[in-house]
């Protein structure tokens, strides 16, 4: 039986004798970036679990069971024969969820063949529920779809400008990426930062082997030592870590490594360097090198330590209260004014969401006098863009270009791609007003048509503004940015909507006010470790 820890503060329970194994587990994940051992303690935890019980019926279709098998799978070099052993045991084999997440874990490992065979059995099964499962499938065969269809690649010619045929335009597709890639690769070789090889990595430490349990390793990458601190997060593709540059804690970094090899966030930040106005480059993030390989890729970051937008919108939602009406305001003014200075260079993020937005806070105390023109302390503090892997670099089009084209970011997808219809701008003035929505009202946007007086219909939230908000404000803001088309420049929408918010906060001390308050709380709480 395992040994539960003494502090967890109970007796195992004979009618349900997961449940120390579920705290265990719990604890072992927590303490997963703050010791060598918690990695070893994991595994062993979930293995002597899963041996315990898998022949048993008591838990075969019990989903905690299921999550414990696949978090066994996620860390074991033989994840084939676990899934293999979990179908043999029929664990969970109704479960839809079992079948979803085993199959991306095969696509995120390159496993594309295998992925579609976990699909079609879950299905052939009729796991629960069916159609959230082909839902899945349809997605994936959506995504595997741009991997295979070179048909679609159009031309680059001889003097190296992109020359797209006719037809809409995916702007993340893999053709549109290798024609792109293709005409920046003799400017990116010239960036200063730009380190490239055709051998793979050959450090000490394997970086595919990097987790939440490798603390303290060194990789080392152009004759620099990187002392790795922890995970700061990770996707499919993708993993980011704190690290100590020369082992030196002043000199913090972040590492993204990435396979296979991405130099394109690369150039979409040598991009923002030229274009971008000094006085706002602080918003957008800074890349300072990166290191391509043969089956890889790392870029080192900045890294800001204070948390992401989505932190302070979960700190409320904890509370069960929407945040404050002035501290929303103030963001989405800072927001409206990045997306204004993107659009007007001719950027666009395309992956605009709370937790690409890094929180920055001001080293001096704020003014209220220097509130207005954003100067001082008040230059300092706001948000900062990061994660560029999806930017659009419009240069690199004819300028009458509009995009067709799914993020497939669930809750963050434009009326347009919803309605299959071409989109520019949108991309981002959308996720704007989704991000709003969060902060208002601790919920996504679900948009509806509601008829307008001229005719026709308007897009609109669903959810009603509360009376006792600046109504008028924020009405005008979801109106303009949900029923505007923009064609080759939205700025003066933008800047009309951020003088509006600006305005109405300096036109009252007392909101300036009580928005130093809640930006001191703010920090005080989310940083306070």
């Amino acid at each position: 039986m395992v040994a539960v820890s003494p502090n967890l503060g109970f007796s195992a329970d004979v009618d349900d004798p997961l449940l120390p194994y579920l705290w265990s587990i719990k604890e072992s994940l927590e303490n997963s970036s703050s010791s060598n051992d918690s990695g070893l303690n994991l595994s062993k935890l979930l293995s002597d679990c899963i041996r315990n019980f898998k022949n048993g019926d008591k838990y075969r279709n019990d989903t905690r069971f299921l999550k414990i098998w696949l978090l066994y799978m996620g860390m074991s070099e033989d994840f084939e024969n676990v899934f293999k052993e979990m179908v043999n045991s029929n664990i969970c084999g109704g479960h839809s969820l079992f079948y979803a997440w085993s199959a991306y874990f095969l696509e995120s490992k390159g496993k594309l063949l295998d992925a579609q065979k976990v699909y079609e059995l879950g299905i052939s099964r009729n796991a629960e529920p069916v159609e959230w499962l082909k839902k899945a499938h349809a997605l994936f065969l959506n995504r595997i779809s741009e991997l295979v269809n070179v048909a679609s690649i159009q031309k680059v010619d001889d003097t190296g400008s992109v020359a797209f045929g006719e037809g809409d335009i995916n702007p993340w597709s893999t053709s549109t990426s290798k024609i792109l890639l293709k005409k920046i690769d003799p400017l990116i070789r010239k960036y200063d930062g730009y380190h490239s090889t055709t051998k793979a990595y050959s450090g000490q430490v394997d970086l595919s082997s990097l987790q939440n349990s490798s603390r303290n390793k060194i990789i080392k990458l152009g004759g620099k030592k990187y002392q790795i601190k922890g995970c700061a997060g990770q996707g499919g593709f993708a993993q980011v870590y704190r690290a100590y540059a020369e082992s030196t804690p002043d000199d913090v970094v972040a590492l993204k490594i990435q396979k296979p090899a991405f130099p394109w966030e690369f150039y979409m930040y040598r991009q923002l360097d030229h274009r971008i106005p000094d006085k706002e480059r602080s918003n957008f993030g800074f890349a300072h090198r990166i290191h391509l390989y043969s089956d890889c890729s790392v870029l080192v970051c900045d890294y800001l330590a204070h948390g992401t937008l989505q932190d302070v919108i979960n700190s409320y939602v904890v509370l069960g209260k929407p945040m404050e009406e002035v501290l929303c305001m103030y963001f989405t003014t800072e927001m409206l004014y990045m997306l204004e200075t993107l659009h007007d260079v001719g950027i666009i993020h395309g992956d605009f969401k709370p937790d690409n937005l890094l929180l920055r806070y001001a080293r001096d105390d704020l003014s209220e006098k220097e509130f207005d023109d954003r100067n001082g302390p008040w230059h300092d503090q706001g948000l900062c863009l990061v994660d560029w892997g999806r930017g659009i670099d419009l240069h690199l089009f004819p300028d009458d270009t509009v995009f067709k084209g799914d993020c497939r970011t669930s809750g963050f997808r434009c009326i347009e791609m919803q309605e299959d219809k071409p989109w520019k701008f949108q991309v981002d003035t959308y996720a704007l007003c989704v991000i709003v929505h969060m902060m208002l009202h601790n919920s996504y946007m679900e948009n509806v048509k509601r008829p307008s007086s001229s005719g026709g219909y308007i897009n609109l939230p669903r959810l009603s503004f509360r009376r006792y908000w600046n109504v008028a404000l924020w009405k005008t803001f979801f109106t303009k940015l949900l029923n505007h088309y923009p064609g080759n420049n939205d700025k003066e929408l933008l800047h009309s909507l951020r003088a509006s918010f600006q305005d109405y906060l300096s036109s009252d001390p007392h909101l300036v006010r009580k928005l130093k308050d809640l930006l001191v709380k703010q920090k005080a709480s989310l940083c306070s470790a």
